[in-house]
């Protein structure tokens, strides 16, 4: 029996890879949405999903139960990304960006345990960020909402092991995909003190998507973690330079980390 799939945040970018791929490898996938009509050429089918609405959520998820019986795998990923000085940015952006990437992964995670918990298995995989390592500057708000899911996750673990349910987080680098358009940006004020410094990272930032993996590279990458027996807590994907940023942080005092940093992202000469 094929085992069946269901990724938010599927439409495009990296979910929508992870579903491709998967479906070609013959399992059964769904996506979600928040507006699946948008995307009618999708290969696999889209239900809508709003991850800031339990209703949508249950709707969802009960879809799903209904027309296969149950949900195997849960790929949290619908995100969405945040940029801007700590200071200037507003506290409802704070809020939404919280919603979205760590009460959103949580509400999707509190609906589909009872069923997994009824089969006695179920593999769920959230999507994090090898930002979520780091308070990486003028991102600050997106690197704690990721590691704030990666830390759960841990606990997770712990908490759901003994009903046969497993957890992992899987922190992605940069890919080519169109997250750079889809974020919020705090705008760049011409009276403010972080007007040159922010400027320049957010154009760095941009550079660094850009330039990025091919997001299929996440499809093997799950793929690899559904057939594991027994998945790690944590993976990163990415470039070998971004994956040994966390492994420095780990080694090096954490002023000598924050002086790299700095001066990757041209704050510091």
């Amino acid at each position: 029996m094929p085992k069946i799939v269901f990724i938010t945040g599927a439409s495009s970018g990296i979910g929508k890879a992870i579903g491709e791929f998967l479906l070609s490898k013959g399992y059964i996938v769904y996506g979600s949405s928040r507006s699946p009509k948008k995307y009618p050429d999708t290969r696999f089918k889209l239900l809508e999903l709003d991850v800031k609405d339990n209703i949508s959520i249950e709707k969802a998820i009960a879809k799903i139960v209904l027309l296969e019986g149950k949900i195997d795998v849960l790929i949290n990923n619908a995100g969405v990304g945040i940029t801007g000085p700590i200071e200037e940015t507003s506290e409802d952006e704070i809020k939404n960006v919280l919603e979205i990437n760590y009460y959103g992964p949580l509400r999707v995670i509190k609906a589909v345990l009872p069923q997994m918990r009824e089969h006695k298995s179920g593999l769920i995989i959230n999507i994090t960020s090898i930002a979520a390592y780091m308070g990486l500057p003028y991102r600050g708000f997106y690197s704690a909402s990721k590691s704030a899911l990666d830390i759960t996750t841990e606990a997770l673990r712990m908490e759901t092991k003994s009903f046969g349910i497993q957890f992992t987080n899987v922190a992605p680098g940069d890919f080519a995909t169109n997250i750079a358009a889809g974020r919020y940006h705090a705008p760049l004020l011409d009276n403010s003190p972080y007007k040159i410094a922010y400027g320049n990272t957010l154009n760095l930032m941009n550079s660094h998507v850009d330039a990025g993996k091919n997001p299929l590279l996440m499809g093997k990458a799950i793929l690899k973690i559904i057939e594991t027996e027994n998945p790690k807590v944590r993976y990163t994907v990415g470039n070998f330079m971004q994956k040994f940023s966390i492994t420095l942080k780990n080694l090096l005092p954490g002023t000598w980390y924050e002086n790299l940093l700095m001066k990757h992202y041209k704050l510091k000469k």
